[in-house]
């Protein structure tokens, strides 16, 4: 009669039972830790979202509420620290003024690395956000630039990566429409429009014809102030797009809230 013996595989049961309880616990804790980190994170976002509000209030714009992401992870460690590796910030509908004029950017995107805060000021919002770079794009709608250049039918648009116009013009009699491109730069923080190659079928062949085409040229050949920036933010860079002017600005070691 084989002999049993049932007390030798207990033991080993009951070690491998206590094993798969420990790795369950950790995970269990891990997850628990994962979770307050995100809670953490998502109350610290809306603590700048709030300032952040402020800020763009302070330059005469509004906007829809903005969208605040805390980068880096774990955000505890870097609460810990009083420095946060990434923070992004999403303005849409946002509404500028230049000259009385209202200047639309659908949406503004803004990305602030090496953000210095400490708690204190996140949980009091008293103190400042400072970031050590921050870099910003956004699109000036084609409508409100060309409102700025008042002139009557005049349209904007984007055309093999040139900022290209179509206007009605009456020159000598003649009804004509003009099409054009503009070269567009940016100088000492404006956008500079110029309209050098513009043309007009139908344009009668004499000299005080096309003088007075060249003429409406440098008419709307400006400089464009923009709406002062949130942030502190520079213009380096305008790009035509088919969704409007992209603008892109940066600036550095510059508050991202309005807290003093």
């Amino acid at each position: 009669m084989a002999e049993a013996y049932p007390a030798e595989g207990r033991p080993r049961r009951r070690g491998r039972k206590v094993l798969i309880g420990f790795v369950v616990l950790l995970l269990v804790l891990g997850g628990l830790l994962v979770v307050a980190d995100r809670v953490a994170a998502g109350v610290a976002e809306r603590a700048i979202a709030d300032q952040v509000r402020q800020e763009v209030a302070k330059q005469d714009a509004q906007s829809a509420a903005p969208q605040v992401e805390v980068g880096g992870f774990p955000f505890l460690n870097q609460v810990l620290a009083g420095k946060y590796e990434r923070i992004s910030i999403q303005l849409t509908d946002v509404q500028g003024n230049v000259q009385g004029d209202a200047v639309s950017v659908p949406r503004l995107d803004v990305d602030a690395r090496n953000v210095t805060a400490s708690l204190d000021t996140l949980r009091s919002g008293q103190g400042d956000v400072v970031a050590e770079s921050v870099v910003g794009r956004g699109t000036v709608t084609y409508d409100s630039l060309a409102k700025l250049l008042d002139r009557p039918g005049l349209t904007l648009g984007e055309r093999d990566g040139k900022l290209a116009v179509t206007a009605p013009v009456d020159i000598l009699g003649v009804k004509l429409t003009v099409n054009g491109t503009a070269d567009v730069t940016v100088v000492d923080g404006k956008v500079a429009l110029r309209f050098n190659d513009l043309a007009a079928e139908g344009l009668p062949n004499v000299p005080l014809a096309r003088s007075l085409l060249a003429n409406y040229a440098k008419g709307i050949s400006i400089d464009v102030p923009l709406p002062e920036l949130p942030f502190q933010l520079n213009v380096r860079k305008v790009q035509p797009t088919p969704e409007g002017l992209t603008v892109d600005a940066d600036a550095k070691n510059v508050p991202i809230n309005s807290a003093r």
